[in-house]
């Protein structure tokens, strides 16, 4: 591989928007702040953001992730992550004397608002996305009698529902924007009176990172996404990277696990991020594909991005002062 810095023609795509969208910057963003005004520790139920990178910075900073509610000390503060949390969940927080900060990505909440209200107008819910992601999850803890889960076209045929002129879908918000309206189409074939959600459930930042990586897919010998296994965005970016064209499509976290034997035969690589990745771990992608003659970068943009979201409201209250409250009044209660 010596000679490969004197070949000519070697380029780099990179693909705007890429990496953070407004729901995870604000999720980090609520971590930060919480050990700022409230001190270490502040637990974390699942992962903030599915990042290897951003929880292990995270870590450092002080706090700690846990699986369980259960698993939080008592008058201790605990955030939900950006994928949201079924309404037992909040429950249990309560009855486990805990001061809640509820990071749930405002585009998830829709998600689960629609989830409550056609289960009230007494609707099945089809709800499409990957079983056991935490988003899925917490969406059907919502309406659980009302919802089914189909995970992908395959699962359609299996459906079914109480009254065919009473169906509704809705879907998890990371997904595959083709795959998802392939399950639609499938589903409608079956119930032609499937209702549509009121807007489109997968979310701004997904479809245009999808947009771009089509764009480059099509380009590129080879398409690096910088994003974690169980990043459910990044993964359909390297699924859109080869349906797209691309010869070659991998998942990587950091520069590190690029195989140089990847870069044989290339002259162009594609290089996106998935929404939960801090653009730090992309910089470092490209000085390593730099360092191997691929000096030329271009910009392929598909879209611009200027939504923000506010911080949680809980971060402009006492929250220390509410846990212990919450323990005293548990302690009464005993």
């Amino acid at each position: 591989m010596d000679g490969m810095t004197a070949s000519p023609g070697r380029r780099v795509l990179l693909a705007a928007p890429r990496g953070y969208c407004a729901g995870v910057d604000r999720a980090v963003i609520a971590v930060e702040k919480a050990l700022e005004q409230y001190g270490a520790p502040i637990y974390v139920r699942h992962e903030i953001v599915h990042n290897k990178y951003v929880v292990q910075t995270l870590e450092k900073k002080g706090a700690v992730f846990v699986e369980q509610t259960a698993e939080v000390p008592e008058g201790s503060i605990v955030m939900f992550s950006a994928h949201g949390v079924a309404p037992v969940v909040h429950d249990e927080a309560a009855r486990g004397g805990l001061a809640t900060i509820d990071a749930t990505c405002p585009l998830v909440t829709k998600v689960h608002k629609e989830a409550v209200r056609f289960a009230n107008d007494d609707f099945d819910i089809l709800l499409i996305g990957h079983e056991g992601h935490e988003e899925v999850i917490g969406t059907s803890g919502e309406a659980p009698d009302h919802i089914t889960l189909v995970d992908g076209p395959a699962d359609v045929a299996k459906v079914e529902v109480r009254d065919p002129s009473k169906v509704v879908w809705l879907s998890q918000t990371t997904l595959s924007v083709d795959e998802t309206m392939e399950t639609v189409d499938a589903l409608k074939e079956k119930f032609p009176q499937l209702v549509s959600p009121p807007s489109d459930d997968i979310c701004y930042a997904t479809q245009n990172r999808q947009l771009a990586v089509k764009q480059m897919g099509a380009e590129s010998d080879l398409v690096i996404v910088v994003g974690s296994r169980n990043s459910s965005n990044s993964k359909r970016l390297v699924e859109v990277a080869k349906l797209a064209g691309a010869r070659e499509a991998y998942l990587v976290d950091f520069a590190d696990e690029i195989d140089e034997a990847w870069l044989e035969g290339v002259s162009t690589v594609g290089v996106t991020s998935g929404a939960s990745v801090p653009d730090v771990l992309v910089e470092q992608v490209l000085e390593y594909l730099s360092g191997r003659g691929f000096e030329d970068v271009e910009i392929v943009k598909a879209a611009e991005e200027s939504i923000t979201f506010s911080l949680p409201k809980e971060l402009r209250r006492d929250l220390r002062a509410e846990a212990a409250a919450l323990v005293a009044e548990r302690t009464a209660e005993k």
